[in-house]
């Protein structure tokens, strides 16, 4: 039997534009994943009448409704309220959620003592529910069975909605999938989300289990293998020839499988043979070390890094000689491979990386077109550099210099050839 799912997103925050609804795009990759359809997103702000009509409406046509928001312990938090009324059920207070809210708060405010009043209204829980504990904010999340329709509320920060949905919510809703669902997915850099999967399409129509389906990152693919079987073990067994033919049809573009980044598959690969890293960074500005040290971990591999913007920084710290500068200008191969030869030999590190280019809006005083970066490293007696067309709005070309960077490194590491 198939099962439809809505999802009602509440905020008002939402509505006016201020954030994105990145929960939905997390909830709806997840569930296609386990084979629930989604057929509906809705959003609503925080305003009782008008959620109790989505949600009404939503009774109507799914028998599964996912809540994300509403929660928390302010006034217009009023997701359970308004749910719990909709189905009938009483809020009742939950001893083990607050204490579990209690021991949190102590954890993030040790200072600051008891935590305020209004925290226990989060532990109000509609009645026969299944808890959901957060074990990343204050606010519980639960699940409950009425009227033939299932319910999941869960909280609206994404680092606490999609590991709460993973952890919590997956198992209350394991008896809506016959057998088991697996999902593995392949992470590439180097290959545009179009290319990809106009090499595939043949190949996904033909697929009904497993299934393979593209996802687009900023500047990488994702390629999501799911499978159906009796057993996890049966739909592993399913999914393995298919990555393989995968993992060859791609070669190097593959850097990992179920990883969450390059600059993990990178720091966990120094981590193992023992390495450390430094950046030179001008057009990234400091992004290079900001997505490393993001990392927990890091502080055991990265040294250190400059962000020499200005040619006199690169001259006087990095030790850039000047006449390449002159030369050459600092938008170009040689002043990057000095870069991340001067920060290699500043810190000390084994490997050192650096990006010079041209982020925009507009050429620089060269002529260089926006998007053209040189992305450099270099460890003890040798180094190579990469030339970047880059395209998008300063972010993003910031972003994609980044991410080059740190395929660099893994290359380096895996001894794959460097191009």
């Amino acid at each position: 039997m198939s099962h439809t799912a809505e999802l009602i997103a509440v905020g008002t925050e939402l509505l006016l534009g201020n954030i994105a609804n990145t929960d939905a795009q997390t909830l709806s990759k997840e569930l296609s994943a386990l084979g629930i359809n989604v057929f509906y997103h809705t959003v609503v702000g925080d305003n009782p009448q008008r959620l109790r009509q989505a949600v009404e409406v939503a009774k109507t046509r799914a028998d599964l409704i996912i809540t994300t928001g509403g929660l928390g312990p302010t006034c217009d938090d009023l997701t359970k309220n308004v749910l719990a009324d909709c189905f009938g059920k009483k809020l009742v207070y939950n001893e083990e959620a607050a204490r579990r809210m209690e021991n949190f708060f102590c954890k993030l405010h040790p200072d600051s003592g008891r935590m305020t009043e209004n925290n226990y209204q989060q532990a109000y829980l509609p009645e026969g529910c299944v808890p959901f504990q957060n074990d990343r904010g204050t606010a519980p999340g639960c699940g409950f069975v009425a009227g033939g329709v299932r319910v999941v509320m869960l909280p609206g920060p994404p680092s606490e909605c999609g590991p709460m949905f993973r952890d919590k919510a997956i198992p209350f809703l394991s008896d809506l999938t016959d057998g088991a669902i697996v999902s593995r997915s392949l992470r590439l850099f180097g290959i545009g989300e179009s290319a990809a999967e106009s090499q595939l399409r043949e190949q996904m129509n033909a697929m009904e289990n497993p299934t393979l389906a593209p996802y687009a990152k900023e500047g990488e693919v994702e390629l999501r293998i799911t499978a159906k079987a009796a057993d996890p073990a049966a739909a592993r067994a399913l999914i393995a020839p298919v990555e393989a033919d995968l993992r060859e049809r791609f070669g190097p573009l593959v850097y990992g499988a179920d990883v969450p980044s390059l600059e993990a598959v990178c720091l966990q690969r120094m981590k193992e043979r023992g390495l450390t890293l430094s950046a030179a960074e001008s057009c990234t500005g400091g992004l290079i070390a900001q997505r490393f040290t993001d990392l927990a971990g890091a502080s055991a591999v990265f040294k250190g890094g400059v962000v020499s913007y200005w040619s006199e920084v690169k001259h006087d710290i990095l030790g850039v000689p000047q006449e390449l500068l002159d030369q050459y200008g600092a938008v170009s191969e040689p002043v990057a491979r000095a870069m991340a030869e001067g920060v290699r030999r500043l810190t000390g590190a084994d490997l050192a990386v650096s990006a010079t280019g041209v982020a925009g809006p507009d050429p620089d005083d060269r002529g260089n077109p926006v998007g053209l970066v040189f992305v450099g490293i270099a460890w003890q007696g040798g180094g190579f550099v990469r030339q970047v067309h880059a395209v998008g709005p300063r972010g993003r070309i910031r972003h994609i210099a980044a991410s080059h960077a740190f395929d660099l490194i893994r290359r380096k590491l895996t001894d794959l050839e460097l191009k």
